[in-house]
């Protein structure tokens, strides 16, 4: 019970959490590509606050948290209290880029001066300018990226997804706290004969996080990784398919888009069913080996 809840159960939720976070992140992006571009023009017309989008380049940034961003016809401020910024890695060719990263507003004037930026959300009011600022309804979305802007949206939609949802800032914590109850039970049994499997039981389950990485279980742990990378890809592509974009230059080009969702799912299962045959073909050739070696009896 310990190692299901503590080794499993708990990242698992992670997992879905983190899930979940970059569908609302998918979701609000892509809201708000479609809404309509602030120009010159458009601002000079503005009248009340209105949630528009906008791309540009840093212009400057200030210590009071002002990003500025210069546009076509257009320089703009934006607001970074309370704005969660985000910075999309470069990558080439047809793999996958890896999530944007989420950064602090200091980091932000680590950047290079006439660096791209996309911002979405509402235009606030004060003294008489409109400016972009974070709200509690309306969180502003603040992206920096060097990609050409025709594939922006494409290249954001493919990156909002963690190579490894079930590694997250839960995953550590419980794998820690798992392993020091099993430390404790171990060590509350070691000087009682009669509980000597109890505290062997114990201490293999202790390293169960790793045993994947060791034979005869390794190839099933490589094959795992595979599988959940491709499935990583057809969720991705599957992502852009339902929101309208792009088509998707890649080997699976030829697959129709409802197919994508229902091939990840098949491959993920696979994949942990492949995962799980390996633990326990590890943990049966741990047992056998204490066995051969007279240290637990059949």
């Amino acid at each position: 019970m310990i190692v299901t809840f503590w080794y499993a159960l708990v990242p698992i939720a992670g997992g879905f959490l983190n899930r979940y976070k970059w569908k609302k992140f998918r979701n609000r992006f892509n809201e708000l590509r479609l809404k309509q571009l602030l120009d010159y023009r458009k601002y000079r017309q503005l009248e009340r606050e209105e949630i528009f989008r906008f791309s540009g380049n840093i212009e400057s940034i200030t210590d009071g948290r002002i990003l500025w961003v210069k546009g076509d016809d257009l320089s703009i401020s934006v607001s970074l209290t309370k704005t969660i910024c985000y910075l999309l890695p470069k990558h080439e060719g047809e793999e996958l880029p890896e999530a944007p990263e989420q950064i602090r507003w200091n980091r932000v004037s680590t950047l290079s001066e006439g660096s791209k930026v996309f911002i979405g959300g509402m235009l606030k009011r004060q003294n008489n300018r409109f400016y972009f600022k974070s709200t509690k309804e309306q969180p502003l979305m603040v992206i920096f990226y060097s990609c050409p802007d025709s594939e922006l949206s494409n290249t954001m939609i493919l990156a909002a997804r963690t190579r490894n949802e079930y590694w997250n800032g839960i995953t550590p914590v419980s794998l820690a706290i798992g392993a020091l109850i099993l430390i404790y039970i171990a060590s509350s049994f070691l000087g009682r004969p009669a509980f000597r499997l109890t505290v062997i039981t114990a201490l293999l389950a202790l390293f169960i996080p790793i045993l994947p990485v060791f034979p005869p279980g390794l190839l099933l742990t490589v094959l795992y990784r595979r599988l959940t990378w491709n499935a990583r890809k057809l969720r991705a592509f599957w992502d852009v398919s339902r929101f309208g974009l792009l088509p998707i230059e890649s080997k699976n080009k030829n697959i129709p888009a409802v197919n994508y969702a229902f091939r990840a799912y098949m491959l993920e299962l696979a994949a942990w069913l492949l995962m799980i045959i390996g633990l326990c073909a590890n943990i049966v050739f741990i047992y056998l080996i204490l066995i051969l070696f007279n240290v637990i009896s059949f």
